[in-house]
């Protein structure tokens, strides 16, 4: 396969992301002593971040490798979601699909970090530090019918002009049964793939789509199962693939790397894996995020899923050497196809 060749053809792909638009937050301090009024650590701020979250980081994974970024969601009329507004802007991705609901906050996850040992605050990108406490602001209820209909309407707008559709799916209210069949009959007529990243609440309602990248943990959960070994998974793969109809199904399995399931023509199951991309791993937060991102930027180019897979195993090895909701450019996605190790070593030829 020629990787480079493939990966220029995801350039100006135009990727509609559906789902829960998520604030991602991190304080870094440092704790040095116990607190008089009780006993627990003293945290000092030293640094804070915020970056983009659930479906908003998957678009902007899209956006950074050359494609073009269609975000539809949920934000609270809060601080929060201004500030996710002001970041998509920065980064030139059109929020017009962000619809604002007054009843409901921004989703947002506030990690707090201490510093390990003598690392410096200037190294806080790289290294995660000693994760104390994570705060979650959110709401888990469906979102209205009205606000329904204001998504709805925003994506079938776009389907005209889009490659692909992304199910960003975080179990937050925003996707339910009733959207996801009212999206799939409007992008039918334009045959275009239809991906899924998901949680557990939608998991069944996916009928249809045309592939799923859940995680070995998701996958398990979903059909009550857990994942002991090889055999098992191939056993949880044929259950999902068959009762959603899929014709992919990427099982990402962490510090085993990417499981890619296919249907042969003589009905049964085929299955490739694809070793872990990465010996230093600083925050697997967003690492499902790249990877369908640039699994769905492939297939909207045509090229075919292990060729998707394999991009999408290379772009997720780099972002977990990242800390928090990182981004994969274009330049370090073409170094790491150009890595023998990467490429000629450890994948054979698509089929």
């Amino acid at each position: 396969m020629n990787l480079k060749a493939t990966f220029a053809q995801l350039q100006g792909k135009r990727v509609m992301i559906v789902g829960d638009v998520i604030v991602d937050a991190y304080i870094w301090g440092d704790v040095n002593r116990i607190s008089p009024e009780a006993p627990v650590p003293v945290f000092e701020i030293e640094a804070e971040k915020t970056g983009c979250g659930g479906a908003a980081n998957v678009a902007q994974n899209v956006a950074s490798l050359g494609g073009d970024a269609i975000l539809v969601g949920v934000i609270g009329k809060d601080r929060e979601g201004e500030k996710l507004v002001q970041m998509l802007t920065e980064m030139n991705l059109a929020t017009t699909g962000i619809c604002i609901d007054a009843q409901r906050p921004t989703s947002t996850k506030t990690r707090v970090i201490a510093r390990v040992d003598t690392a410096t605050f200037a190294d806080r990108e790289r290294d995660s530090g000693h994760h104390l406490l994570r705060i979650d602001r959110e709401s888990k209820q469906e979102i209205s019918t009205e606000m329904q209909e204001h998504l709805l309407n925003s994506i079938v707008s776009e389907l005209p002009t889009s490659d692909a559709i992304i199910f960003a799916d975080y179990d937050k209210g925003v996707i339910n049964a009733r959207l996801i069949r009212n999206v799939m009959k409007h992008a039918q007529p334009y045959d275009i793939p239809i991906i899924v990243d998901p949680k557990r609440d939608n998991f069944w309602d996916y009928k249809g789509v045309t592939a799923m990248t859940p995680n070995h943990n998701e996958a398990g959960i979903a059909v009550q199962k857990e994942i002991t070994d090889v055999r098992q998974l191939l056993a949880i793969a044929e259950e999902i693939i068959s009762r959603l109809s899929l014709k992919a199904l990427l099982i990402t399995r962490e510090a085993k790397g990417m499981s890619l399931f296919q249907r042969k023509p003589d009905r049964s199951l085929q299955v490739k894996h694809l070793p872990p991309q990465s010996n230093v791993v600083t925050d697997v937060t967003g690492a499902g995020d790249t990877a369908v991102a640039v699994f769905t930027l492939a297939l909207a180019a045509n090229v075919n899923f292990y060729d998707a897979a394999v991009l999408s195993s290379l772009a997720s090895g780099i972002a977990v050497g990242k800390m928090g909701c990182a981004t994969v450019t274009p330049k370090e996605l073409l170094n790491a196809i150009e890595t023998e190790a990467a490429v000629s070593g450890l994948y054979g030829d698509s089929e």
